[in-house]
């Protein structure tokens, strides 16, 4: 499995450009999976379904499933966060590990910069940065990828990644 993170500050498009990657990674024959880094209170269940029932009775995982398709809950009830690596090992074998937030994980990223978002780059303090991408041209000795040529960063990161 190869894995592919994209870093950025929040509002720089990471989601959006991830979204319009997996179809073309897709077109290619690839099984790609995401996992993203959210923050500490998100919650996929909503209030008054069994599911969130039960897990508030104190479940400690709820799995729920169905003819189209399944989802694993987990509650860490105080438990220090799995790492990196063992969240990685929860997922089915793919080709390509799309991966999100995760800021300090030793993988490749693509770092998504907007000079709207008001923050400075990230790469100058990640090794783990192999390439930017942006709205504007920066001056980097970074690959520089146009933010808005999807086709091209599709293309960069399959050759990265040795998939092309």
């Amino acid at each position: 499995m190869k894995i592919f993170g994209f870093a950025g500050w929040s509002g720089s498009g990471k989601t959006t450009l991830i979204e319009q990657l997996i179809p073309r990674f897709g077109q290619r024959g690839l099984r790609v999976s995401l996992i993203k880094h959210a923050h500490h209170t998100f919650d996929v269940d909503q209030p008054g379904k069994d599911s969130y029932r039960h897990r508030h009775a104190g479940a400690n995982e709820v799995l729920v499933t169905s003819s189209r398709r399944w989802v694993l809950m987990h509650e860490l009830r105080g438990a220090q966060e799995p790492s990196f690596d063992e969240q990685i090992r929860h997922l089915a074998p793919c080709d390509l590990l799309l991966v999100e937030g995760f800021k300090h994980a030793p993988i490749p990223k693509l770092e998504v910069w907007r000079a709207a978002t008001g923050e400075g780059l990230l790469h100058p303090n990640d090794p783990h940065i192999v390439a930017v991408a942006s709205d504007a041209r920066l001056d980097t000795k970074l690959p520089w990828l146009d933010l808005n040529d999807v086709d091209g960063i599709a293309e960069f990161i399959l050759r990265r990644m040795e998939l092309a």
